[in-house]
């Protein structure tokens, strides 16, 4: 019988991932597929991981060809394909669940000529995360669309997130270029032949960031990597020559945000005796840019622009180099203009260069803005205390600067007593930008359910500056800790409008007070704000919801979560984390409704079985979370204990623990071993501090904020495997965790869920 779906999945040396990609296809809630593997003529052992998924399920079959690059992989895979849909998958990257099926169902529910969805990139030092190339074109539902209506498609540019209607890619004999960058041509012009299109924000896709580099998307600075990107621009933009002109201006200023600026980076290390190529190249690509969209981009690329066009590799290389080591995340600290030192100037390589005109470096009054983060938001004595930094962007905070900051509570503003300390500014100074405030449980009383939020007001010099609080970082700003202020109200502060911080009362909320767990059951306990609750849980994906039983008494209300059945109705859809999360809803007989608040102490409560864990915890907005996953380790506290860096966590088990720094475009990593203990309450880890602080702690890149080391908690099974380790949501509220060791400075933090300890 004719499968309704062909999956086309092309390999080349991907032998230590291509098993977790075709055990990703297996597990599809759509069943009905034929998966075509088509072994491109690679060298390691790929192919036999390949036949042994064919001899066990008659669903995969496997093609060998000499190698000739993925673009004919994959019109390889085509021809044997017979599904009546259409899709690809690449050999190191993964397939969420519930894709096919959720893609499938919309085909056939709008008769659209293809369907696209969300993606997600990970790797195991960083978990998983979004994928900003996919965040605009796959933010919502959108049936039966099309480019020219959505211009944001454009940006979709890979083939992997997608179904195609079979027919329709044989009406229009697609193709793929024997280059490298072989996606987007074909991409587009389906994009552009479409009657309509559908999108879904669902992940579908899950794209493999490798430590090392080694994936062909990752190879930016080689030169024939250069060479196939710049035929592949070349090729999109003959696409939309003719196009609308919202598309073609789209499709310009997309080349060059990524591909122009990739060969731009280029520069940076591009060996001598290849200088000249890579500068033709170049060319190539930027004389066919849309001026009006090369003048919109960034100062700093069109400062390159110039460079380019002047020929100077030298200041070519300069530039780049500042650029990839960071240079810019901070903003170049503004120097005075010679002679006008009222006027400012950016200290970019090239200043006052002939190469480029003297204009592009020059700082305009719209450039200083206001510049804050939250940096600890912890509970001191009953008060709210907010740590963070206020500044204005390139300019050295004086010593005679002023800071007023006001909590604006329903419109109306409340000073704030601003105690301020010297801390790392965005040029990596460490100058008087940090501040502190306090909001006592008078002040707080007075917040409401609606977001309040902080208004930054700063002056130096003859500038004054005004805005919003904003910029969290990780650890305790990211999992704000929220408190009890008297018996009724509870502050929860978090993100607001905009992604601001804020602080709200919430009065009488619909909480979890205590967890107890059985043998075979989580029992939660908890208070609702109205009569005759009823407790539903919300089911994944699918989407609806079940309702939980519950006792009640008064508005007192207990329910059992019987483990088995939590672990019967798991329906995981994230591939490489294997865990569902499932969110908890109070409901009054009058249809009144309130998501579960968390109040039931400091700590996440678990039960495992069958290999399988079900936590109840917190959310990043304080609500309650159920967590259905594989047993992993997980850190619940970070401690400084002399010389000493102690981890701890609650599941024990044979594995071994070390902090591991991976060296730059390698796979290759150092790892710190740390003394591990075991014991009735768990784990412990502990390393040196010093250890911890490279040999040669020079900073060698030009980012003001860049660490010396970056290092992640690894745990390692005795058959070698190795994951990082977890960083339990209470944890993180009560990072960043700072030490200071002679001249350095070790900070704590979770990043994507893992742990991590940054040295400067």
């Amino acid at each position: 019988m004719t499968p309704r779906l062909s999956v086309v999945v092309p390999f080349y040396n991907v032998g230590e991932y291509i098993g977790a990609c075709l055990d990703s296809i297996r597990r599809q809630t759509w069943t009905d597929f034929e998966a075509i593997l088509v072994d491109d003529g690679s060298p390691d052992d790929s192919a036999v991981v390949a036949k042994e998924f064919c001899a066990q399920d008659s669903r995969f079959r496997i093609v060998q060809q000499d190698n000739a690059g993925p673009g004919p992989a994959r019109d390889t895979g085509i021809r044997e394909a017979s599904g009546e849909y259409l899709a690809f998958v690449d050999g190191d990257d993964l397939v969420s669940r519930h894709g096919f099926a959720a893609l499938i169902r919309t085909l056939d529910r709008t008769g659209s000529d293809f369907a696209g969805g969300n993606a997600r990139r990970f790797n195991n030092s960083f978990g998983v995360r979004p994928s900003w190339l996919h965040r605009q074109p796959f933010a919502r539902v959108r049936h039966a669309t099309h480019v020219s209506e959505f211009a944001d498609l454009v940006l979709d540019r890979m083939l992997w997130n997608k179904v195609y209607r079979r027919s329709f890619w044989t009406e229009y004999g697609y193709s793929f270029p024997p280059i490298r960058y072989e996606d987007y041509p074909v991409a587009l012009k389906a994009h552009l032949d479409a009657v309509t299109v559908d999108t879904i924000p669902q992940a579908v896709y899950y794209w493999r960031e490798r430590e090392s580099g080694e994936s062909i998307t990752q190879q930016k600075f080689q030169l024939g990597n250069i060479r196939d990107r710049v035929v592949s621009a070349g090729m999109v933009m003959d696409l939309v020559e003719d196009a609308v002109p919202m598309v073609r201006r789209r499709v310009h200023a997309h080349l060059a945000q990524i591909d122009l600026l990739t060969l731009m980076s280029a520069f940076g290390s591009v060996p001598v005796e290849e200088e000249q190529h890579l500068v033709e190249l170049s060319h190539e690509l930027l004389d066919r840019l849309d001026d009006s969209v090369l003048a919109a981009t960034h100062r700093y690329d069109r400062i390159q622009h110039a460079a380019l066009r002047a020929r100077d590799v030298e200041l070519l290389r300069r530039l780049a180099i500042f650029r990839n080591d960071g240079g810019l995340r901070g903003g170049a600290r503004a120097v005075p203009r010679p002679r006008r030192p009222r006027q400012l100037d950016y200290n970019y390589p090239g200043l006052r260069e002939a190469a480029v005109p003297e204009e592009l470096y020059r700082v305009s009054e719209r450039d200083l803005t206001l510049a804050t983060s939250v940096r600890e938001v912890v509970w001191v004595d009953g008060a709210l205390s907010v740590k963070g930094t206020a500044e204005i962007r390139h300019l050295q905070s004086e010593p005679s600067s002023s800071l007023q900051i006001s909590l604006v509570i329903a419109e109306t503003p409340h000073p704030l007593e601003v105690r301020r300390f010297p801390a790392l500014d965005l040029h990596g100074d460490t100058t008087m930008v940090g501040f502190e405030v306090r909001l006592d449980r008078e002040l707080l009383a007075h917040c409401m359910a609606a977001p309040a939020h902080f208004d930054v007001q700063m002056k130096s010099g003859r500038r004054h500056r005004r805005g919003l609080l904003r910029g969290q970082g990780p650890g305790s700003p990211g999992w704000p800790p929220g408190a009890w202020i008297d018996e009724t109200s509870w502050i929860q502060p978090g993100p607001g409008q905009g992604g601001c911080f804020s602080v709200r009362r919430l009065v009488d909320p619909g909480r979890l007070t205590s967890v107890e767990r059985t043998p075979d059951a989580l029992v939660l306990h908890g208070r609702s704000p109205f009569d005759e609750p009823s407790l539903f849980v919300t089911r994944p994906i699918l989407g609806g919801e079940d309702e939980i039983p519950v006792q009640v008494e008064g508005r007192d209300f207990t329910a059992r979560l019987a483990i088995r059945d939590v672990l019967a109705q798991a329906n995981p859809d994230d591939p490489f984390g294997q865990r569902t999360t499932r969110s908890f809803r109070l409901r009054g007989p009058e249809g009144e409704q309130r998501v579960l608040l968390w109040t039931a102490g400091e700590s996440a409560v678990s039960q495992s079985a069958d290999g399988r864990v079900v936590t109840l915890t917190r959310s990043t907005g304080g609500y309650v979370n159920l967590h259905e996953s594989p047993i992993r380790r997980t850190a619940t506290s970070a401690v400084a204990d002399g010389n000493m860096l102690v981890v701890r966590g609650s599941d024990g088990g044979d594995v071994d623990f070390s902090w591991r720094r991976y060296l730059a475009d390698s796979d290759d990593h150092l790892d710190v071993v740390c003394r591990r203990t075991l014991s009735a309450d768990g784990w412990s880890a502990a390393a040196d501090v010093d250890a911890l602080i490279p040999a040669s702690a020079v900073q060698a890149s030009v980012d003001p904020l860049a660490s010396l080391a970056d290092w992640i908690l690894f745990a390692t099974t005795p058959d070698g495997s190795s994951h990082a380790v977890q960083c339990e949501p209470f944890l993180c509220t009560r990072l960043p965790l700072t030490i200071s060791r002679g001249a350095h400075a070790l900070a704590v933090r979770p990043h994507a869920g893992t742990l991590h300890v940054e040295v400067r």
